[in-house]
């Protein structure tokens, strides 16, 4: 994985905090283990911010933000990465962003009266350890604390000090290994998608939360990281390339989202099926800008229509078309499929996205498999080619194809020379609300032959 701060834009909201859904490295969603994580008791961020662990002394107030968000090697570990956390990373302010006044004004509009007591806000906006597996120094207040992205320490904290002990032995010891690509996906679509438990309806967005959004390479980088990629962490852990995170994290999340289409949420609201899973920019904007296109909506979408998400699905096309072409005209063809069968019921739904679902798995090999700096360099053409055949005309579609070329760019090590390039993509991404198809495309062409 390369080492970068993100274009300022890729600021993304990223206030809904990590909770833990504990999966299988390599296997689908296993609904049945979500609070695995908390098997074992969390001892608190107190527990690793001591000066000679994560919170190395004379770190606070004696570095610039932009110095301090981006850990300096100075041993195996940088040292100071409870600060990061805690200066740096919008995880350490997720449980105190419930009494900002935006906090209050959506609880307050959901009949919320505290939302930092309430179950529906915690499961995303803090640690969500309770009763034996909560610490003496365990506080709730603290938020999206160390633990609740590494797992309850009490196995493996005293372990872990000593810089003799493999990674492995942590994780056999009960630290979630999210290290690895899928396990990080998994665990961050925890929140920033959802589980069949927890999961951002339309009734609680139409109160004022964020819409979601997630690219897991430009998330990871966005945290900011707290800590240095280089030759002892490559030791321990292994490298991974940045083409392989954003692969992963397009597979994972597309094949969570087929799966949550399947379970009750989908009519937990009634008659009406669940509109957070539906495109929100299909209705969410001025009537005075025209989006519909029989080309852009698909077969047999008719205007005025509620239509599925496909973001990461169009991803996995543009994905398809470099390195699996054999792929793409039946990957296509469920994607329509789907997206149909959403203007149709839920028992024509859940078995398009099962289909489609079985589809995906056959292809995880996609996440795993080794790429080459022109594989990398094809897909990113691909993405922008993509945007300048208006095959993006979703604004999320659109969203993902800016992140997913500028994570490619770093992972290809050429960034500041595609910077400029990027900047025009980026203009037409500002606002979902005032999104342009057209002109989005026309900035595509405007740049392709940049890429």
């Amino acid at each position: 994985m390369s080492g970068h701060a993100l274009h300022p834009h890729t600021q993304l909201n990223c206030v809904q905090a990590i909770a833990i859904c504990t999966l299988g490295l390599f296997g689908p969603c296993g609904w049945g283990s979500e609070t695995a994580v908390n098997d074992f008791q969390h001892l608190g961020v107190a527990s690793c911010a001591s000066g000679v662990c994560h919170g190395k002394s004379g770190v606070q107030g004696t570095h610039t933000a932009a110095n301090l968000c981006s850990p300096k090697k100075e041993q195996d570990v940088a040292l100071r990465e409870y600060f990061v956390w805690l200066q740096c990373d919008r995880h350490s302010a997720a449980y105190n962003r419930l009494s900002s006044k935006p906090g209050l004004d959506i609880a307050g509009k959901l009949g919320i009266a505290n939302p930092q007591s309430a179950k529906i806000c915690l499961d995303c906006h803090a640690d969500t350890a309770t009763g034996d597996k909560a610490g003496p120094k365990f506080k709730r207040t603290d938020g999206v604390g160390c633990e609740a992205c590494h797992g309850g320490a009490q196995k493996w904290l005293e372990v872990h000090k000593n810089p003799k002990t493999p990674h492995s032995e942590n994780v056999r010891l009960g630290m979630y290994p999210s290290d690895q690509p899928l396990a990080r996906a998994q665990l961050c679509l925890s929140c920033h998608l959802g589980t069949r438990d927890k999961f951002a309806t339309h009734v609680i967005m139409g109160a004022g939360h964020p819409r979601l959004s997630f690219e897991l390479e430009a998330f990871t980088a966005n945290q900011p990281r707290h800590y240095v990629i280089d030759a002892d962490y490559i030791a321990r852990k292994g490298m991974i390339a940045g083409m392989n995170l954003w692969v992963t994290g397009q597979l994972e999340n597309a094949q969570r989202y087929l799966t949550l289409l399947q379970t009750p949420l989908l009519t937990s609201s009634g008659m009406i099926p669940e509109l957070a899973f539906y495109d929100c920019f299909g209705c969410h904007h001025s009537t005075d800008n025209m989006r519909w296109t029989r080309e852009r909506a698909g077969p047999n979408i008719n205007p005025g229509t509620l239509r599925l998400q496909k973001q990461n699905l169009v991803m996995l096309q543009a994905l398809a078309a470099v390195i699996a072409p054999e792929s793409l005209p039946g990957l296509a063809a469920g994607t329509d499929q789907l997206i149909r069968a959403g203007q149709a019921d839920p028992t024509t739904l859940r078995s398009a996205a099962q289909s489609l679902l079985e589809k995906l798995r056959s292809y995880d090999s996609w996440a795993v498999r080794s790429y080459t700096e022109t594989d990398a360099s094809n897909v990113r053409k691909m993405l922008v080619r993509y945007a300048a055949d208006d095959k993006t005309s979703d604004f999320a579609v659109a969203e993902q194809v800016v992140l997913g070329v500028e994570s490619l760019s770093h992972s290809l090590n050429d960034y500041e020379r595609r910077k400029t390039a990027l900047d025009v993509l980026y203009d037409k991404v500002k606002s979902g609300a005032n999104f342009n198809p057209a002109q989005f495309a026309d900035a595509a062409k405007r740049v392709q032959s940049q890429f």
